[in-house]
């Protein structure tokens, strides 16, 4: 009896060697299983680090063409404005939004021009060059809202200085700054009003505000100045500055061109 019951079956073997054959393999799938996520997350990583870098260089070589931009404007040499210039500008800016017979009405022919500023002038010097018969000019001046010439400019500092430099021209007459820095416009319009002034020197945007709101009259004004050749610390001239430049094209198309073509007002670059 004792031999009987040692004695096992082989199919009951065979079941306990597929059960632990079961359990290995069991074991070896989970174990298997966080190499294979590991495998998968690491290219991913890869793949998603190498178009930051490319994005960031691309932004950086952007800025650095933008920085260049000076380089090439302090290393070209110099050219003075010419007549041209300003008609090339004024048919750019009016040829897309105008008919052919509107902008045959706003060009400027040479008659209409001063002789330019060939960067060897002096504002004082420039000024005497174009206008020999200032003092007559300004002792038959007695108009009140109005001035015998306009200076346009870039910024209140820049008309500063062009006062101050045109001392040895100007002599006794009187000059009004015409630009928004510190000054109200009612007080400009104020001094027009109660006083005769020979020379105004301002922007284009209060300039054309003063004649919108009939505080400056142009009936008078025999000179406009563009002050178009000067630079400033970033090498911009006037109308390189896009709200200069369409200050300055309103108030051209306002009423100066049209005072130009029948000879009444003369235009210079200085």
């Amino acid at each position: 009896m004792d031999e009987v019951a040692t004695i096992s079956d082989p199919s009951d073997d065979e079941a306990i060697e597929k059960a632990s054959d079961n359990r290995t393999a069991t074991h070896q799938d989970l174990d298997s299983k966080p190499t294979v996520t590991k495998k998968r997350k690491q290219p991913t990583e890869c793949f998603l680090s190498q178009p930051e870098e490319k994005q960031e260089s691309t932004v950086k070589a952007k800025r650095r063409k933008k920085k260049k931009i000076s380089d090439i404007l302090e290393k070209s040499a110099p050219k003075p404005g010419v007549p041209a210039d300003l008609q090339n500008l004024l048919s750019q800016h009016f040829g897309e939004n105008r008919s052919v017979i509107e902008i045959e009405e706003l060009k400027l022919s040479d008659s209409c021009f001063l002789p330019a500023n060939d960067l060897t002038h002096s504002f004082s010097s420039y000024l005497k060059e174009i206008c020999p018969k200032w003092a007559k000019l300004r002792k038959n001046h007695k108009e009140k809202k109005s001035v015998v010439m306009l200076v346009i400019c870039s910024s209140a500092l820049r008309s500063l200085e062009l006062i101050k430099s045109m001392t040895a021209f100007k002599g006794d007459c009187r000059v009004l700054k015409l630009f928004a820095k510190h000054i109200k416009i009612k007080e400009q319009m104020n001094m027009l009003e109660k006083g005769v002034f020979h020379i105004g020197v301002g922007t284009p945007g209060r300039v054309k505000a003063l004649v919108e709101q009939d505080g400056l009259c142009l009936n008078s004004t025999k000179y406009m100045i563009l002050d178009w050749n000067w630079r400033d610390q970033k090498l911009r001239r006037m109308m390189d500055i896009p709200e200069i430049k369409k200050e300055t094209i309103d108030l051209l198309e306002m009423s100066i061109i049209k005072l130009c073509r029948e000879g009444a007002v003369k235009l210079g670059l200085f």
